[in-house]
């Protein structure tokens, strides 16, 4: 079963491989029903964390397989709150990031980002050490601030996808670059749809 999900294979032309495409099917679904604010977009989320650990693995990408076991807990996390977090415990809407928090994202992208880079660079045989630990650190951030409901999520999601669409074509995972220019477009329609969505929750 396993060999037969990395089978090396072609999908309109470009080289991937079974896991691969569950991983691509999975991120589509989950990303498209966050943008629709629908809870169940965590359940696949889990599923794709667990798939694209082993992708990330393969290709020694492991900031990024990290990442996924971070993605399998605040999907869980999200499922959760989004049911029943809030003052109410039914659930939580769409609201704008305190402006408390920006000083505090700032100084956990840059620490952690060159703390991440150097130990991977140093201890591993991990690739693109500083570019991915700053992506995984940017998603980390994103993650979280979308379990939030926090409406800027996106647009550190815009920026997050638009260089793992580089990175990923780089490193020969084409189908998953593709995928990432499709979160791409996904994050840009949950900005506009969650950004409307406040506004009709500012006019109640």
């Amino acid at each position: 079963m396993i060999d037969w999900l990395n089978h090396s294979i072609s999908l309109a032309g470009l080289a991937t491989t079974p896991l691969e495409i569950l991983g691509f099917i999975t991120g589509a679904i989950c990303v498209y029903l966050n943008t629709r604010q629908n809870v169940l977009g965590w359940f696949f989320g889990i599923i794709n964390a667990v798939l694209y650990a082993v992708v990330f693995w393969q290709v020694h990408l492991y900031a990024d397989m990290g990442l996924q076991g971070y993605y399998f807990l605040t999907s869980i996390y999200g499922w959760w709150i989004w049911l029943f977090g809030g003052t109410s415990h039914d659930g939580i809407r769409v609201t704008r990031t305190p402006a408390r928090l920006y000083g505090v994202f700032a100084a956990i992208f840059i620490g952690t980002t060159l703390l991440w880079g150097y130990l991977l660079g140093t201890y591993t045989n991990a690739s693109l050490t500083y570019a991915d630990s700053a992506l995984t650190v940017a998603s980390l951030i994103g993650q979280w601030m979308m379990a939030r409901k926090y409406l800027e999520n996106w647009l550190i999601w815009i920026a997050a996808d638009a260089c793992y669409v580089g990175m990923y074509f780089y490193k020969g995972l084409h189908l998953t670059a593709v995928l990432y220019f499709v979160f791409l477009i996904l994050a840009w329609m949950g900005y506009v749809g969650w950004k409307k969505d406040l506004s009709q929750t500012i006019l109640e």
